[in-house]
């Protein structure tokens, strides 16, 4: 992914927003059962920080209906390197494994990041 130039000590690095919906075929993904997502499977490969919220999201389904649910946003921001890319590939497919999601929204975008 080609960068932005970063001015004034600015790095450049990706920034990844992840849409996880919350209905599954059972019920739904519980608070408790996202924190363990959270803990087991995100943390350990984006150890460097996290931000996530809730949301109220909508999509269309392979099926073509619309669906309306709860969902979590998650926010990372990391360098453009092939261990980065293969660790979100992994918590996307663990995700939708786990909970029995058709999808999981990515969005990637370049960025300047500064601390």
């Amino acid at each position: 992914m080609t960068g932005l130039p970063c001015g004034d000590g600015g790095q450049r690095a990706v920034q990844e927003l992840l849409y996880f919906g919350t209905e599954t075929p059972s019920g739904h993904v519980t608070p408790e059962s996202w924190v363990q997502f959270l803990n087991e499977t995100v943390t350990p490969r984006f150890p460097e920080g996290l931000s996530v919220w809730q949301a109220s999201g909508q999509w269309r389904s392979a099926s073509g209906e619309v669906i309306r649910e709860p969902s979590y946003v998650l926010s990372l921001l990391h360098s453009d390197d092939p261990d980065q890319e293969q660790a979100i590939r992994e918590l996307i497919s663990s995700y939708k494994t786990r909970f029995q999601q058709e999808a999981v929204l990515r969005v990637r975008s370049s960025a300047c990041k500064s601390l």
